[in-house]
């Protein structure tokens, strides 16, 4: 088998997870850095993660740069590569359309024109919201006609992030099938942490709704009892990252990440809580309020609550027979999310909130 394979965002959560996985089964990641004097600690941290970091080398690159930014050297180290995993983004909320654009949408096109350049194979991995019609019809995507989206409209209605995540999609999907190029994407849902370690990183949306409730700073649960935030624990995201890539039936195919057990907001907020060991909001506050609110100046940092964050919580459910079907075949079971969600908040009370 082709084993060595290029990998974007390799540094983060989802990458290092990846290449843990990856190196865990014989394959050679080539990791695309920006500070390539950083990749000792990341084989490092991969040792740690239970990889085996020998099998992993690194070129210097920049998805915001032409070429991204590959001198000759790297450009042939990648040419050997049969599969690109594209897991490199900028994640911030309240980034610019320019600023998310350069990285997100730029970059990945990049990706896409070096995949179809080598003839590999690219694994993009996008997002949930990609997978909820009635969402991408509120902001203004028209998916069956992508090329007619006002995407500055749907940028100020989503923020530079979101709306960089989406385009980048819809561009890479047009420009792959234009020129016959072997494309597969992964929709994670939102990460929680390693189902038997807990690991994660500080700043992931489930980390930082932990962290206000360790700080008592969440008063009520933002929507419904049928809002909810879906999850996916980041170990056996990796796992299907890694099954789809190398999967012949899925070249042209998507597939959603996301476990559909995943209690509502409040049964979450519970499972927390219990772990944190404090307590629980009990009340909702409706999910139109609390937006008039945070268009208020001054109080999303007030409320610690970024704007663009609501969109993540859903009522929507999702199809995933597709998914049960490809894990069927790959004879893959849903791991315990009951579990994944308890060790998670157990690995962020001893890592980061111990002193709260």
């Amino acid at each position: 088998m082709d084993t060595s394979c290029l990998v974007t965002g390799g540094s983060g959560f989802i990458g290092q997870h990846l290449l843990v996985n990856l190196s865990r089964h014989g394959y050679s990641p080539v990791v695309l850095m920006r500070r390539i004097s950083e990749f000792p600690l990341l084989c490092q941290r991969v040792t740690e993660l239970g990889g085996n970091a020998r099998m992993l080398s690194a070129v210097q690159g920049d998805l915001s740069q032409p070429g991204l930014g590959l001198d000759a050297a790297a450009r042939r180290q990648v040419a050997g590569c049969a599969t690109l995993f594209h897991l490199g983004v900028q994640f911030a909320w309240g980034l610019s359309p320019a600023q998310a654009r350069k990285v997100n949408v730029d970059g990945a096109q990049r990706i896409a024109q070096l995949a179809l350049h080598n003839d590999a194979r690219l694994l993009m991995v996008g997002g949930y919201m990609l997978c909820n019609a009635q969402h991408l019809a509120r902001v203004g995507v028209k998916a069956r006609q992508p090329e007619l989206t006002d995407w500055p409209a749907v940028y100020r209605r989503v923020g530079g992030y979101e709306g960089s995540k989406l385009e980048a999609h819809y561009r890479v999907h047009a420009e792959m099938s234009v020129r016959s190029g072997a494309l597969t994407v992964v929709h994670p849902a939102t990460l929680c942490g390693h189902t038997q370690t807990g690991h994660m990183l500080p700043g992931q949306p489930f980390a930082e709704l932990a962290r206000q409730l360790s700080e008592r700073r969440l008063r009520a649960i933002p929507g419904s009892s049928q809002h909810w935030l879906p999850l996916i624990s980041v170990d056996f995201l990796v796992e299907l990252i890694r099954l789809a890539a190398f999967d012949p039936q899925m070249i042209g195919q998507s597939l959603l990440a996301l476990d559909a057990r995943t209690p509502n907001l409040h049964g979450l907020v519970q499972a927390l809580a219990q772990v944190l060991q404090v307590r629980p909001p009990q009340r909702h506050v409706p999910m139109a309020v609390l937006k008039a609110l945070l268009a208020l100046p001054g109080l999303p940092n007030l409320l610690e609550v970024e704007p663009e964050s609501l969109d993540f919580i859903q009522r929507e459910r999702f199809d995933l027979s597709q998914t049960n079907a490809f894990l069927q075949r790959h004879k893959r079971d849903w791991p315990a999310i009951e579990q994944a969600i308890g060790a998670s908040a157990r690995y962020l009370k001893a890592t980061f909130y111990a002193a709260s």
